[in-house]
């Protein structure tokens, strides 16, 4: 389905639906379609947002995790969303937790998917070669369990990021300050409901990183997708959006 990019000012930003915020994060290398089949599910019973967060358009010097969640404050304050649950990906998870630690007092729960933070191996550990379409190709197929879930359209979308001089140093900068930007003496003071659901099979940020979230998050729980890597929203859609619904159930949040 096609849904309307919003601009107001320096937001652009898609909204569907009514009912309690699902504000969702993308990450370093993702876009709004990573969320599509989030955005068909829950937009029937939800308000589901999803910010284009500025990656190649902010000031350099606030371009790294803690700019990007001062971004995510000026847009809940400019919509006036109040008690939203955050739902982020791989860097829009980090930027989530960030958010979260900063103002507690705007967020109901929190839902993270292969979030960064404790640590992540960038696209396999090795920074994408400019203009070698086969590499990123690779590189790309390694997000995921099953290399086919790698589009072309989305291998193409990575290709031109880092063939681009501009937004490959950006993404190149984000990506250090979300290596340095690390969190593990501090997710311990997330109060909130925290749900981690994670593929098996992720090699970016591991099973490993899970558990160790799972283990500082006071009031978290884990789910694991088999045959999964590490967009567990885009490869397996159909048991993430059920684990997200039976969670927010549990927790009672009001759909319409």
């Amino acid at each position: 389905m096609e849904y309307q990019l919003k601009k107001e000012g320096k937001f652009q930003y898609i909204e569907e639906g009514e009912g309690h915020v699902l504000l969702l994060l993308h990450g370093l290398f993702g876009a709004l379609s990573n969320w599509n089949s989030v955005l068909d599910h829950f937009s029937k019973k939800y308000k589901v947002v999803i910010p284009l967060m500025p990656l190649y358009t902010m000031n350099i010097l606030k371009t790294n995790v803690d700019g990007l969640s001062d971004f995510i404050h000026d847009f809940i304050k400019y919509k006036n969303y109040q008690s939203v649950t955050l739902i982020g990906n791989s860097l829009g998870g980090h930027v989530a937790l960030v958010y979260v630690l900063d103002h507690p007092e705007k967020v109901h729960s929190m839902i993270l998917t292969g979030s960064s933070g404790l640590y992540e191996d960038s696209l396999g550990g090795t920074y994408p070669k400019r203009q070698d379409y086969e590499f990123i190709k690779k590189k790309t197929e390694l997000t995921f369990y099953d290399p086919a879930t790698a589009t072309k359209e989305l291998v193409d979308e990575v290709y031109e990021i880092v063939n681009s001089r501009i937004k490959a140093l950006r993404i190149l900068h984000l990506a250090k300050s979300a290596i340095r930007h690390n969190l593990s003496k501090e997710v311990d003071q997330i109060k909130i409901p925290v749900c981690l659901i994670w593929g098996n099979n992720d090699i970016i940020t591991p099973p490993d990183v899970a558990r160790e979230f799972k283990e500082l998050l006071p009031v978290s729980e884990l789910h694991f997708i088999d045959k999964c890597g590490h967009a567990a929203m885009m490869e397996r859609p159909d048991e993430f959006n059920q684990i997200v619904e039976e969670y927010l159930t549990r927790l009672s949040v009001k759909s319409i």
